[in-house]
């Protein structure tokens, strides 16, 4: 398997640092001040199993191994106040994840969404959205024409699973929006 050179970093890749597994949270190179100094890659990295955030300095030429992780297809198919349950759409087994491990995933999960669960070592822990997703607007307070001095051309919309996004002033409530799942920022009106 290719080793990751730190120089190749993104957000939200996986790696394994000292044997333990991470996603990348923030990714920042800082050029040295003196010369003759290499480059730092500064991160910011979630681990994979215990949510501890570590931030942590790498030199460019360091390598990482990928962790075990493997992606199935998955289904969402209801909450409760025991987690989030869903069903592996190979295997049919089902499995929960709670709050915690969800995040603020868990505003773009509804029926009919494909997904995919993130395993370790054979256990489901985290799930891996589409890029984009479209939810209802279901509470938005009416666009004001001329309202563009407080604060630009947006206003805040709740979201059928109780997401809140700014979104043009021209959106209304019952209107099907496009999410990005990575920024959480309104894309389009989405096509029924």
């Amino acid at each position: 398997m290719p080793l990751i050179g730190a120089n190749e970093l993104k957000r939200k890749m996986l790696i394994t640092v000292e044997g333990q597994p991470y996603t990348v949270v923030e990714v920042t190179f800082a050029s040295p001040s003196a010369r003759g100094a290499s480059t730092m890659v500064r991160t910011k990295l979630r681990h994979l199993l215990t949510e501890a955030v570590l931030e942590k300095s790498f030199k460019t030429d360091e390598k990482f191994a990928e962790p075990d992780v493997v992606l199935s297809p998955t289904s969402f198919l209801y909450s409760d106040g025991e987690g989030y349950h869903f069903m592996d759409d190979e295997s049919y087994e089902q499995f929960a994840l709670t709050e915690d491990q969800l995040g603020d995933d868990r505003y773009y999960l509804k029926d009919g969404v494909s997904l995919q669960v993130r395993k370790y070592n054979g256990d489901p822990i985290a799930l891996q959205l589409p890029p984009h997703i479209d939810l209802i607007v279901t509470d938005s307070e009416p666009g004001v024409r001329g309202d563009s001095a407080s604060g630009g051309t947006t206003k805040a919309a709740t979201l059928e699973t109780g997401l809140v996004v700014r979104v043009p002033l021209f959106i209304k409530e019952g209107e099907l929006i496009r999410i990005n799942t990575q920024t959480g920022e309104f894309v389009s009106r989405a096509k029924e």
